[in-house]
């Protein structure tokens, strides 16, 4: 019996490795709070520079 019940386990082992790598998990990836600032600081950038494009082009119209 405990030779069958090992033999048991290691191939249920192996099938639960095989089904994990078939079933890759949707949790998003970790960033970190650095990378979460830095991302924010970029986005406040990109949103500031267009804003003063867009005034830019605004006022060009308005002569």
């Amino acid at each position: 019996m405990n030779r069958r019940k090992k033999i048991i386990k290691k191939l249920q082992k192996k099938d639960k490795k095989a089904n994990a790598k078939i079933h890759k998990s949707n949790k998003p990836v970790y960033v970190s709070k650095a990378e979460r600032e830095k991302l924010a600081v970029q986005a406040n950038s990109e949103q500031s520079s267009i804003e003063e494009e867009g005034t830019d082009s605004t006022s060009n119209k308005e002569l």
